[in-house]
């Protein structure tokens, strides 16, 4: 079953911040504008990205269950504990002792983890698996 486990659990630094020069206006992904050369503000990314500090954590993630949902091996998600799982959102999740990444999907009174990769099974949660969902995944960085 490890087919996105998470291998490192990370928790933001608080009260620092790191404004990063910010380009108001939208950049062409076609041809350059020269009047977009300037810089309007500056951004916070951890101010931007992380709406709940106290309840919110990285984990960096590994293997491939997730692709089909842009989430791949290595990378680092935002997981705020203080939102609420609600159907269709991509979860962290213990299940029988062991951190997973998840579509959550409720159906009637079914909980099925689902995987974004055809080659993983659904996962039907029943009365007899150790289960508990520990936050909901609200970002993923991503490297290209």
């Amino acid at each position: 079953m490890p087919d996105n486990n998470v291998s490192e659990i990370y928790i933001p630094e608080k009260g620092k911040k790191e404004k990063l020069p910010f380009f108001v206006t939208s950049i062409s992904a076609g041809f350059p504008s020269p009047a977009d050369d300037y810089i309007d503000k500056k951004l916070d990314l951890n101010e931007y990205l992380i709406k709940n500090p106290s309840s919110t954590f990285y984990v960096r993630v590994e293997g491939d269950s997730m692709i089909n949902a842009g989430i791949h091996s290595k990378d680092i998600l935002i997981v705020d504990r203080s939102l609420e799982p609600k159907n269709k959102k991509i979860v962290l999740a213990i299940l029988n002792g062991e951190f997973t990444v998840k579509k959550l999907i409720k159906k009637k009174r079914k909980i099925i983890l689902k995987a974004e990769n055809p080659k993983y099974s659904d996962i039907e949660i029943d009365e007899n698996m150790d289960f508990q969902v520990w936050g909901v995944v609200t970002t993923v960085i991503h490297k290209v």
